[in-house]
């Protein structure tokens, strides 16, 4: 699972990439150095994807919270 501090400390790279936490939640990290939460699940066979906000304005206790309701 990520932490804050890792979240923090990644750079952007020339191609955008993934930082997975749980359950389909990941971080996806943009060229331009945006990092914005998103969700890959399943429902009804078919994949989607939610798209949840950008870091730091949501937090990664508050991605999860939306994701998984932990308090």
């Amino acid at each position: 699972m990520l932490t804050d501090t890792q979240i923090k400390k990644t750079k952007p790279t020339e191609k955008a990439f993934k930082l997975s936490d749980a359950g389909g939640l990941y971080l996806y990290v943009t060229p331009s150095g945006g990092k914005l939460w998103r969700l890959k699940y399943r429902l009804g066979g078919s994949e989607k994807l939610l798209s949840i906000g950008p870091y730091p304005a949501v937090s990664l206790l508050d991605a999860r919270r939306v994701c998984f309701g932990m308090e």
